[in-house]
């Protein structure tokens, strides 16, 4: 029976796509109850398809190309616009999309030499893009409620994390390339 409900990751990781457009427009618009609204719904839909895939064995070749696309089209997607309408320092935009960016190249790189499927994330990097969904959030519910705090302790942390993050990615490659090549 379980074989019919296969897709259902598949189309959890469809539906996050689909509302990047309207976090995104509505981050733009300053409509941040709205954008809340929407990017819980993407959050639920990224612990659920995961869980899904994994805990009902309903793994995809399709799914393990579309999750990782639809995490970084909403997160880089989000980040951009927050920074566009300068909610955020230009630096986390930077250190968010470079590690993002680092990390495409790293797994295309990563498939060619190993001639592998697409790597799977490890802890930290599930950890990380957690971290950042909620340093997200944050922004959205300081300004939806029109708090005023600085956010300099929390943007050292994300910072540290997700360079942390890139920096193990970095690590298991470079394990990865000296084990392919028997060094």
């Amino acid at each position: 029976m379980s074989k019919y409900f296969i897709f259902i990751p598949n189309l959890l990781s469809i539906i996050r796509i689909g509302l990047v457009y309207p976090i995104l427009n509505n981050i733009y618009l300053s409509n941040f109850q709205l954008s809340i609204v929407f990017f819980i719904i993407a959050a639920i839909t990224d612990a659920l398809d995961g869980f899904l895939a994994r805990k009902m064995k309903w793994q995809t070749y399709l799914g393990t190309l579309l999750d990782p696309i639809a995490d970084k089209l909403l997160l880089s997607g989000t980040i951009f616009i927050l920074w566009l309408n300068q909610l955020i320092p230009f630096y986390i935009f930077i250190i968010f999309i470079g590690r993002d960016v680092a990390i495409l190249l790293g797994a295309a790189i990563q498939m060619t030499l190993n001639e592998s499927d697409t790597p799977l994330p490890n802890l930290l990097g599930k950890i990380t893009t957690s971290l950042q969904i909620v340093y997200i959030a944050t922004i959205f519910l300081k300004e939806i409620f029109d708090v005023k705090f600085g956010m300099y302790l929390l943007d050292i942390f994300i910072i540290f994390v997700t360079v942390l993050s890139l920096v193990v990615y970095a690590y298991n490659w470079y394990k990865d390339i000296k084990i392919f090549h028997n060094e």
